[in-house]
């Protein structure tokens, strides 16, 4: 006698979970396959959701037919511009002192280097600070030996790897314009295609979780980019005002610096640094005095309701979400982190306060 058939259910059942297993399988593959690609993905899914207000009102601006390439490619151009305008300006300042270092650097070993004023102002360490200096580059001999033991090899070395590194970020930064093109081009296929799959997998909650990291994101980039580049503008002026060298590229350092939580004073420290060493000790605690003043009002009034009021997320989770991030995914981890944090957030309230909680318009 033959086995009679399952029931259809049952075979509805196996077939559901072979697919499922299935889809794990192949997923984990390919997450393995572009590994080295995923951070160019997950910086192009950021530009784009960060972009996609001002993308949406150009489209609305100058309607074109769908999957028209010109004006994704355009908005493309423009990021790429936007990132490596700076860098040339960057490179030409610096192919401009690298002369300026070599005179230096061969006058140390013919001539030694006399120690500066700023040795004589320390409050601390004044005397080992310049006994050390006449030692080691006063004297020609004495500069010189020590300019060789810091190039034996060393710099070599130094200069492959940055090279190295140099190459391997630029490509990505190719593949990362690459994909923002394609997310421009078929953004709205591709949410469409999101919330329906979100739905089907979790539901209402699914939809509401990707609009509240979509709004954190939103807010990341107002609270730490654009707070960012106004801190260095404001620092740009203050170091032009004091008289510090290249104030232009300090104020550019500052405002990299500022996006990340603690970083403004690494920056506007350096400046008053170097106006110290200039001679200029008023304008280096004027320097000091004028950045912690800048830093405080942007940290402690602008960021909190630019990145936090979006999300109805405090403030505390937003910092720990973007040390935390930056420490864990490295630079992405300033968006990566606070989106995490507020999709954890949303779904702690749905669970306290039900599934009404409101989540933020994406």
């Amino acid at each position: 006698m033959e086995d009679a058939a399952p029931p259809r259910t049952t075979i509805i059942r196996r077939q559901t979970a072979a697919r499922i297993v299935l889809a794990a399988v192949l997923f984990g593959i390919g997450l393995w396959t572009v590994q080295e690609f995923i951070p160019a993905i997950v910086w192009a899914v950021v530009l784009a959701i960060a972009l996609w207000p001002l993308y949406r009102r150009a489209r609305r601006r100058w309607p074109g037919r769908e999957h028209d390439p010109w004006l994704p490619a355009a908005f493309t151009c423009a990021i790429a511009l936007l990132f490596f305008l700076p860098l040339v300006v960057v490179g030409v300042q610096a192919g401009r002192e690298a002369h300026s270092v070599v005179e230096w650097v061969e006058k140390a070993r013919t001539q030694g280097v006399p120690p500066p004023e700023l040795l004589s102002r320390l409050p601390v360490g004044r005397a080992q600070a310049t006994a050390w200096w006449q030692q080691n580059l006063k004297d020609p001999e004495g500069a010189r030996d020590l300019l060789d033991r810091a190039n034996r090899g060393e710099v070599v070395s130094s200069s492959r790897r940055i090279g190295a590194a140099v190459l391997h970020r630029t490509m990505l930064f190719g593949f990362c314009l690459l994909t923002l093109f394609f997310l421009f081009r078929d953004g709205e296929r591709l949410a469409e295609q999101m919330r329906r799959a979100s739905r089907r997998a979790f539901g209402p909650s699914g939809e509401r979780v990707g609009r509240q990291i979509i709004a954190s994101v939103h807010g990341t980039v107002d609270g730490l980019v654009l707070v960012g580049i106004g801190e260095g503008v404001v620092m740009g002026i203050a170091y032009a005002l004091a008289g510090v060298p290249h104030p232009t590229l300090l104020g550019g350092a500052t405002a990299i610096a500022a996006m990340i939580p603690f970083g403004a004073p690494v920056a506007f420290g350096l400046a008053a640094l170097l106006a110290a060493a200039a001679g200029s000790v008023t304008a280096a605690i004027a320097i000091v005095v004028a950045g912690l003043v800048v830093t405080f009002v942007a940290d402690h009034f602008i960021r909190p309701v630019l990145i936090g009021g979006q999300t109805r997320l405090p403030f505390v989770w937003v910092l720990f979400g973007i040390l935390g991030g930056v420490k864990v995914w490295g630079l992405i981890g300033l968006f990566v982190g606070p989106a995490v944090m507020a999709a954890l957030i949303l779904l702690w309230r749905e669970w306290t306060e039900g599934p009404h909680a409101p989540a933020p318009e994406a």
